[in-house]
């Protein structure tokens, strides 16, 4: 083939894709993608047939046989609920606008009074809430700290360096902008401890020597993203949890709950292997759609990548025991959120009095 037709089709194209990267004026389009993804009504149109197989999986499971996981031997005859879901879900563009207020370089710590109440005014010009800003920025955190962890490891070396000349952890991490406690891993590997040296040492921290032991404090206390102590909102996400499960066993609804499942399945299984928040035993509608069993995120639902994957990679599991579900998140979600097979749904028709003020 010549030159000329290797060019024609696109096999020289490297002069024509510099030119598609470059404005008129010569310089580079740096235009950025937009945010979030693509518009929900596409993807429910896209994924429609899929959907309705789900849902016909999740109506049917009682006729199944065998019967799916979870279910007792002795299931009672199902029942019919049908409940009404008022839900209201954050704009895109609010959810948009207020990612790029929440973030900041070097930011990963619990904020100080001054900068929540900032993170409050900016809100009011948006339809969001402090709480779900606050957890927006939690899932805009864990997405750099995941997406960017390639990049922190290549500069171990240069960080070990500069630690060793005395600069603390906590300020790395405001110049490399990682959070602090992945930082100090990385300064720890470089050091060439083991990955379970690292492991029982920051379990252990009075066994560390002592710049370590404080930098190891330091870090810990700058850093929500990457920190060993995450005891608390396991407690406020175990609380929701059963607030949710209550509300329907009120209504009359049977169900399992996920401990006694996890108990089962690690009996059966040797491990849990699919242990959603709540498993229904009755056939339950929520706003026309059918929903076999339900988790519970004590978070706001954001349209960003690193938390959509996950949650559907988990929620998938789900679906391929028992079809349909449906997941409530606690500070509600976005409404251009979607997962097939899922319905969404915000707390608001729950007593939360319970959780208390805060995340």
């Amino acid at each position: 083939m010549t030159r000329q037709n290797r060019d024609n089709q696109g096999g020289s194209s490297s002069r024509n894709k510099n030119r598609s990267n470059k404005n008129r004026d010569g310089r580079r389009n740096n235009r950025q993608r937009r945010y979030g993804s693509t518009p929900k009504s596409t993807l429910i149109e896209r994924n429609a047939s899929e959907i309705a197989r789900m849902d016909e999986q999740a109506r049917s499971r009682f006729e199944q046989t065998p019967p799916p996981m979870g279910f007792p031997e002795d299931t009672p005859e199902p029942k019919s609920f049908s409940f009404e879901w008022a839900t209201v879900p954050v704009p895109l563009k609010d959810e948009e606008a207020m990612a790029g207020k929440v973030m900041r370089k070097g930011e990963f710590g619990w904020l100080e009074d001054e900068r929540v109440d900032q993170i409050a005014v900016l809100a009011e010009g948006y339809k969001m809430t402090l709480e779900q800003a606050l957890s927006l920025r939690s899932a805009l955190l864990q997405q750099k700290t995941v997406y960017g962890h390639g990049r922190l490891r290549s500069q171990g070396k240069n960080m070990l360096r500069l630690y060793k000349e005395g600069v603390s952890v906590v300020d790395l991490s405001t110049r490399f902008d990682f959070p602090p406690m992945n930082i100090f891993r990385i300064i720890l590997t470089e050091m060439r401890w083991s990955k379970s040296k690292i492991k029982e040492s920051l379990r252990q921290p009075s066994k560390l020597s002592k710049r370590e032991r404080e930098e190891f404090e330091a870090a810990e206390a700058a850093d929500r993203v990457s920190n060993v102590d995450q005891g608390e909102s396991q407690e406020r996400a175990d609380l929701f949890e059963d607030i949710l499960a209550d509300w329907f066993e009120d209504q009359g609804v049977r169900l399992r709950r996920q401990p006694e499942m996890v108990k089962e399945q690690k009996q059966d299984l040797g491990r849990p292997v699919r242990t959603p928040d709540i498993l229904f035993l009755d056939h339950v509608e929520i706003n026309g759609k059918p929903v076999a069993w339900i988790d519970a995120k004590h978070f706001y639902g954001a349209d960003v990548d690193f938390q959509r994957k996950k949650m559907a990679k988990q929620m998938a599991r789900y679906i391929e025991e028992w079809g349909s579900g449906a997941v409530v998140y606690r500070h509600g979600f976005s409404a251009n959120l979607f997962m097939p097979g899922c319905t969404l749904l915000d707390a608001n028709v729950l007593d939360l009095a319970k959780l208390g003020p805060g995340e």
